[in-house]
């Protein structure tokens, strides 16, 4: 036999046996799935069944208590009721992990496509590619904000800065609800936000050009600029912030950075409060300066009074949640004092 066709039949046998092995190690992947699905169906299950069992025990604990039971017994009562009452909270911990239907807004984007990590360090690293994706498309929006005020008049670049923020604010609304499904607790207004920026990009993008449209511009390039800014400042500080308060385990380890002011950041990031409220009555001036343009007679356009409905919406809904979370800090400041 040829030396060449030796070697070639050596090779040849080296792969058949690879490849037997990757077959092997397919199949056993495939058990092993096939086992994980079984198991996340018994966990669910078994969840639910604790559940309802739970409250069933929880609502007769006090029933029994009251008849006849001795003060050991009743003592004995109110520590299980106790126990009970703070185990839904490791139940949430465990669905964290396990294959869930979508809310509303994803079936309709995604469908009933299963977006729950199945691992930590994979919710973790689906959790940094989000904050590196916020951060570099915010400061992408700086500096094209930057472009259209000081160097460029085209209406073309606006309309691509309004479709960059508009898939910018849809994309984060997916992603947030994907980190949701995976046990981040970003909730309340802070999700809600999402969807009126998103709206409002979409109505600024369909704003046609016109006397109207060219009053506004300046000042909403202005006011596009500064939100980024402050994103920027509050992305990076709040990030700092949430690491070392994960490593002092007082933070959850899906804690996102968001565009306003939580109670988390009370401690070192007092200093974003001004530049955040500053950004909150921008907001407002921005709907008084549409208001006011909506009233002349010459204004045909719809998207000016919509616009100005969206940006008192935002302000009304940044400025309070912001200020009711410094009421509450300061409130349970004094109570702590009260207390020493």
């Amino acid at each position: 036999m040829l030396k060449g066709l030796s070697l070639h039949l050596e090779e040849w046998d080296r792969l058949q046996g690879e490849y037997e092995q990757l077959q092997e190690t397919h199949r056993l992947y495939l058990q092993k799935l096939e086992e994980i699905s079984q198991l996340q169906d018994k966990c669910s299950s078994s969840i639910s069944i604790q559940h309802e069992r739970l409250k069933e025990t929880l609502f007769m604990s006090p029933i029994r208590c009251n008849t006849g039971a001795s003060d050991e017994d009743a003592k004995i009562l109110a520590q299980i009721t106790g126990k009970i009452k703070a185990t839904p909270s490791a139940f949430v911990e465990m669905e964290t992990f396990l294959p869930k239907k979508n809310g509303l807004y994803l079936r309709l984007i995604l469908g009933n496509v299963n977006v729950t990590l199945l691992s930590k360090q994979a919710k973790l690293a689906y959790k940094d590619e989000y904050e590196k994706f916020k951060l570099y498309l915010t400061v992408l929006l700086l500096l094209l904000s930057v472009v259209c005020y000081f160097f460029v008049t085209y209406r073309v670049l606006d309309a691509i800065l309004n479709f960059l923020l508009l898939w910018f604010y849809c994309t984060l609304t997916v992603r947030e609800s994907i980190l949701i499904s995976n046990g981040s607790r970003i909730k309340g207004w802070w999700v809600f936000h999402r969807y009126i920026s998103a709206f409002l990009s979409g109505v600024m993008l369909t704003w046609p050009d016109g006397s109207q449209y060219r009053t506004f511009r300046n000042q909403f390039l202005a006011y596009s600029f500064y939100q980024s800014f402050v994103q920027c400042l509050q992305c990076y500080y709040q990030s700092g912030c949430l690491y070392r308060l994960r490593s002092l385990g007082e933070r959850h380890n899906l804690d996102l950075t968001v565009e306003g002011f939580q109670s988390w950041m009370w401690k070192g990031l007092t200093f974003l409060l001004p530049f955040i409220f500053f950004g909150h009555f921008w907001q407002f001036f921005n709907s008084l300066s549409l208001f006011k343009m909506a009233r002349d007679p010459d204004c045909k356009e719809w998207q000016v009074l919509m616009c100005a409905l969206c940006f008192l919406v935002l302000f009304m809904g940044n400025f309070f949640t912001t200020v009711a979370v410094v009421h509450q800090k300061f409130k349970n400041g004094n109570q702590r004092l009260k207390r020493l």
